[in-house]
């Protein structure tokens, strides 16, 4: 990163043309690439309006009014600039609490620094009083942080700097197609509006403050969004939008009726993601959302998002990648782990022995020992949606969460292992 400038000449001019592509995307008028996560972005976000309070002689301002459906590392980035952190409640329907924010911003008029928001929220809902909570916040003094985590369901239809944002920070590893394997690498740069651009994240040996080790984040990862870019055109990029914002509204809908989706916005659909509320067959047949979770394995599903925005669901985001065939192999497994829990609720099958609290089921389990589980090792292994040909096979039977969160448990060979191995 740290090469001759005169040497660097080409990953100028695509960073440059990369940057110009992103500011068109979200609506705002610079991009810095430095930050190298989603959550450093926010950070870095946070500290240019910071700054610019501070410039504007108003370096008092130290409120942040955060949302009950914000994203989850809002309220941590805001308490790492110094800021405090005010919840707005959410309304019955998963949107912003209007007269709550309002109150609270009126409250907090003469400190108030900003506010975060995820749009469309992380209940998978466009909330139609965006606008009006962006003007809240500005007539108050306070600049507007638009988390860009749900990008997927705004590129080329909608722009975070249309809506009223000041600075949002962009995903490239989720919405971009920089692969994000193993939880990493990623890039998280800031778009931000005009008055902001004198308080972007600098060099440390310059006036300013750096957000990371080097002035463009990880530049080896910029060609992979700038060439994404490229090929898919701005109608390609819009597609992509639409497919993602169609697939979650597809899955939502086959699975009405077996599922509750917990929030809808006023037409009845949803955004990019959507919220399976599973929490009422806890009571009904002792099943949670592990359970579910653990038995989609058994289907050669990875579990979608648990507990997260809202204990005890799933929050299942398919984006514009899958296929029908894929999605649909997904809802068949849903309605199939729907029809389990129904033979627990009308005592057909054993609340504590069952597909559900012994899922995943092994290799070893198919062919070994089955046991006295009351249903067949058909049922248990190849559940509908599991692929009958290379089928996935978990390594493992469950593991105890909580035990294993709780207790540092060393699965290092002994010494002596590596004596023998070095002779």
């Amino acid at each position: 990163p740290f090469v001759p400038a005169d040497q660097a000449l080409g990953y100028k001019e695509m960073i440059d043309d990369l940057s110009d592509k992103l500011c068109n995307i979200t609506g705002y008028d610079a991009i810095s690439m430095q930050p190298n996560s989603g959550a450093q972005g926010e950070y870095a976000g946070l500290l240019t309006i910071a700054a610019y309070h501070r410039e504007q002689g108003q370096g008092h301002r130290n409120i942040c009014l955060i949302p009950m459906s914000a994203h989850g590392t809002n309220p941590a980035s805001a308490q790492m600039v110094g800021w405090k952190v005010v919840v707005i409640k959410t309304a019955a329907n998963g949107d912003i609490d209007l007269d709550d924010f309002r109150a609270k911003a009126e409250q907090h008029s003469e400190n108030l620094a900003g506010c975060m928001i995820t749009y469309p929220s992380t209940h998978g809902v466009f909330e139609e009083t965006v606008h009006e909570v962006t003007k809240i916040t500005h007539d108050h003094g306070g600049q507007v942080y638009i988390d860009g985590a749900n990008m997927n369901a705004m590129v080329g239809l909608s722009r975070p700097g249309d809506l009223g944002g000041d600075v949002s920070h962009l995903n490239l590893h989720k919405t971009f197609c920089i692969p994000h394997g193993g939880g990493g690498p990623g890039m998280g740069p800031i778009g931000v509006k005009s008055h902001l651009i004198p308080h972007l994240p600098g060099h440390p040996n310059e006036e300013g403050t750096a957000v990371s080790a080097a002035p463009y984040g990880s530049p080896s990862l910029l060609p992979i969004s700038w060439s994404y870019c490229l090929m898919m055109g701005g109608d390609g990029l819009t597609q992509a939008t639409r497919a993602a914002i169609l697939n979650a509204n597809y899955i939502a809908k086959r699975l009405e009726g077996a599922y509750d989706v917990l929030y809808k916005g006023p037409t009845g659909r949803v955004a990019h993601e959507c919220i399976i509320d599973v929490r009422p067959y806890e009571e009904t047949a002792g099943v949670t959302n592990e359970d579910v979770a653990k038995r989609l394995v058994d289907c050669g599903f990875h579990a979608p998002t648990m507990s997260w925005p809202v204990a005890g669901t799933l929050m299942v985001e398919p984006t514009e990648s899958e296929t029908k065939a894929e999605l649909d192999r997904f809802c068949d497994a849903m309605l199939a782990i729907r029809e389990e829990i129904r033979e627990i609720e009308e005592g057909r099958m054993d609340r504590a022995n069952n597909p559900l609290k012994n899922a995943p089921h092994t290799v070893e389990d198919l062919v070994v020992e089955w046991g006295d589980r009351p249903y067949s090792r058909e049922q248990g292994c190849f559940p509908p949606g599991a692929f009958r040909v290379d089928k996935y096979w978990p390594p493992v039977n469950r593991v105890d969460n909580v035990h294993g969160d709780r207790n540092l448990i060393c699965t290092c060979p002994p010494l002596e292992d590596y004596a023998e191995a070095a002779e």
